[in-house]
């Protein structure tokens, strides 16, 4: 399975996230599926990459061209496309992948993550999204799509479409039994 992941170009403050990084890219690695992500080799994203790769596994970056040298394209990938723009590499990795997850990041990552689950709601994604939730960076958005559902701006059905975990464990069990919300359907 073709998994993207969204994440920081930067490391972090913390070791934590660091870490969150390599388990993921071995846990990608290790069930032999297909690291789909922004294609550079600065901050988390490199190190993601590198460990998908060392372990054996499979990586496609996709980087637009005038950041492939600002953010340093990876060297070593399985393969790295180059596109346009940003709407074109977030539909690229979309149609690529089959489940989305974020790893800590800044506000590229949080908008990526939220355009899967936006389109979601719109019938346009039918794949899992979830956030790893290391070191509780995601527990601000957790309680906001919360307060979303208190607000009747969300259905409680598709808020349960949306996973927040630090257990990759959890994170298989999500994607293997996930069923796409219904397409929403507006009052008038």
């Amino acid at each position: 399975m073709n998994i993207a992941v969204y994440c920081g170009a930067s490391l972090g403050n913390s070791p934590v996230y660091q870490k969150a990084a390599v388990e993921i890219g071995e846990w990608i690695a290790r069930q032999g599926h297909v690291l789909v992500y922004g294609g550079g080799r600065a901050g988390l994203m490199g190190i993601l990459a590198d460990t998908v790769l060392s372990h054996g596994g499979e990586v496609i970056g996709i980087i637009p061209g005038f950041l492939r040298d600002r953010e340093l394209a990876h060297p070593h990938l399985t393969e790295l496309i180059v596109v346009d723009s940003m709407p074109e590499r977030k539909k690229y990795m979309m149609d690529l992948s089959k489940a989305y997850l974020a790893l800590p990041g800044g506000p590229g990552t949080l908008e990526e993550i939220t355009e899967c689950v936006s389109w979601a709601r719109i019938g346009q994604n039918e794949h899992p999204c979830i956030f790893y939730n290391k070191n509780g960076y995601y527990d601000h958005v957790d309680s906001f799509y919360s307060k979303m559902v208190d607000e009747g701006f969300l259905s409680t059905e598709d808020r349960s479409k949306i996973l927040f975990s630090d257990s990759i464990g959890q994170i298989e069990a999500f994607i293997e039994s996930y069923i796409p919300p219904g397409i929403r359907q507006y009052q008038v």
